[in-house]
């Protein structure tokens, strides 16, 4: 059984590194979201160099490992004059990373809508930034719910590499308390249970808002 009171005696320290964990997670959430949304757009925009922006982002980014993307921010950035703190790094290392494949399920969304709803929409004098955003989007967006949401939970799992760069997030203080604990196994028991405290209610809402759309068609 691991010992309790190293998660009591440290409780300030896992409580930092969690609250900074959730805090990483919602801006790269909503950050991945928007960029993956225009990287989306982008894939199957009708004017070619927007399709190759979006074609060589997704291509590259998602074949390349995070903490890869992670090093460019954070030690690529200082070679050109621009220092960040890990935490940003990390975090906008995540969003850029996390973007990579919410383009890929909001295009596969896209794709499944009837072609016939947008050559209505441009016909009623829509744009085609308006048809995208008024009837085509939300629409891919509701049918690639179930995909987000592996996204996202896994976004807040590859939070964890804030802790490499020195990022305070759980796993970094982790790492401090099993220093001066020297418990190793129990200490990061505890960051486990912490991360299954974010992970298991986003599947159980993710869950719960796909049955709510299926039911209401």
């Amino acid at each position: 059984m691991p010992d309790i009171a190293i998660f009591t005696d440290n409780f300030e320290i896992y409580m930092k590194g969690f609250g900074n964990t959730v805090w990483a997670s919602v801006i790269a959430l909503l950050g991945s979201f928007a960029l993956g949304t225009i990287i989306a757009v982008f894939r199957i925009s009708s004017v070619k160099p927007l399709r190759w922006i979006g074609t060589a982002y997704v291509e590259f980014v998602r074949n390349i490992p995070l903490l890869l993307v992670v090093f460019v921010f954070y030690y690529g950035l200082p070679s050109v004059g621009v220092t960040l703190s890990g935490f940003i790094c990390g975090t906008v290392g995540l969003t850029v990373y996390t973007a990579s494949f919410v383009a890929e399920a909001i295009r596969a969304g896209i794709m499944s809508i009837p072609a016939g709803q947008t050559e209505a929409a441009r016909a009623s004098g829509l744009t085609y930034m308006q048809t995208m955003r008024h009837v085509v989007l939300p629409q891919a967006i509701k049918i690639v719910i179930p995909p987000l949401s592996n996204q996202f939970i896994n976004l807040v799992k590859n939070s964890s590499v804030l802790g490499v760069f020195a990022g305070f997030d759980l796993m970094y203080y982790g790492d401090q308390v099993a220093s001066k604990t020297y418990a190793t196994f129990d200490t990061y028991l505890f960051v486990a249970a912490l991360y299954l405290v974010l992970t298991i209610p986003l599947s159980l809402a993710a869950l719960q808002l796909e049955r709510r759309l299926a039911k209401n068609g």
